[in-house]
């Protein structure tokens, strides 16, 4: 809701300004290990067949990518990202709110993860890669042994806690191959709180394979209405949900570094909730946002504009 008002780890610091990463490497001998991790899911009807979140899951695969058919190793890189906060306009008053930065453009990040993979990782430069584009990367994270599972399904970097970003690529150089247990973190096992303030009951106590049909960032990152059974207060993010990693103990130093995004004007504010987005203001967003996707097209844009109503608790009638 809106308020008013290898085995190794490595860290780097020479690329963009704050600029940091930690990673592992894995075996190619894994990937059917790994597929097999998701079809025991499928087979125990442990996974959601809410249609969307099917639709996320039925192109991924661990398999051998077809540019790189001699493909060696695995690696997986995660690096934190920050909780953004962005303030909004209307009728005089000034509405706050968050939302993760995984949303937004990582053109930023881009080179500097391909200068960190050939200089530091790969190490060779006539090693090929290729990005890994239909993996599962939490799972990939957490068998390399670079994170672990929070209750919440999400995967926590020591460093980081739930705050980043994963990126995965094949590569034909052999490297180290590290292999761990599917594990859940140990501060979950006595804590709940992620289940408690979950606002759609989607966590379980038990396991951390969640209710992904009944996730609010399922329905407030995709185009069509939200469904009538989320109640007003669960909304909480401009896009996706922060609810179950803001109580998190894990996240407690993490979420303490935000970044304080440039206001939306009024009169943007305004055309964003009459859903009228012309190339001007779409521009203006972009580089306002960070370039959060569903300021990349006019298609896109009810996305915010359906998401803005509903943190404002405000409908079309209220823009006049």
């Amino acid at each position: 809701m809106l308020c008013s008002i290898g085995a190794r780890r490595m860290e780097a610091n020479l690329f963009p300004a704050g600029f940091s990463y930690k990673y592992r490497t894995m075996s190619v001998d894994h990937l059917e290990e790994l597929q097999e991790d998701i079809d025991k899911l499928k087979k125990g009807s442990k996974l959601s067949q809410n249609a969307i979140y099917q639709s996320y899951m039925q192109d991924l695969k661990f398999q051998m990518p077809e540019n790189l058919p001699d493909a060696e190793s695995l690696i997986v890189i995660a690096f934190p990202t920050r909780l953004l906060l962005v303030r909004f306009h209307l009728d005089g008053r000034m509405y706050e709110t968050t939302f993760p930065s995984n949303y937004c453009s990582d053109t930023f990040v881009e080179g500097a993860v391909q200068k960190a993979l050939v200089q530091q990782i790969v190490g060779k430069s006539d090693c090929r890669t290729e990005r890994t584009r239909d993996v599962h990367l939490k799972l990939l994270a957490v068998r390399s042994g670079l994170g672990e599972y929070g209750r919440n399904n999400l995967c926590y970097v020591d460093g980081m806690g739930s705050l980043l970003r994963l990126w995965g690529f094949f590569t034909s150089r052999k490297l180290e191959d590290n292999w761990h247990e599917v594990r859940m973190m140990e501060t979950c096992r006595t804590c709940k709180a992620c289940a408690i303030n979950c606002p759609n009951d989607c966590i379980s106590e038990d396991s951390f394979v969640i209710d992904a049909g009944r996730c609010l960032s399922l329905y407030n990152e995709v185009e069509g209405e939200l469904p009538q059974w989320i109640s007003r207060e669960a909304h909480n993010s401009l896009i996706g949900c922060m609810k179950c990693q803001s109580v998190c103990p894990v996240n407690r130093s993490v979420l303490a570094t935000t970044q304080r995004l440039e206001d939306v004007t009024e009169e943007e504010t305004r055309r964003i909730l009459k859903g009228e987005p012309d190339q001007e203001l779409l521009d203006s967003l972009f580089k306002k946002l960070r370039g959060m996707y569903p300021t990349r097209s006019e298609t896109s844009f009810q996305i915010l504009t359906r998401n803005l109503r509903a943190l404002m608790n405000v409908g079309n009638s209220s823009t006049e």
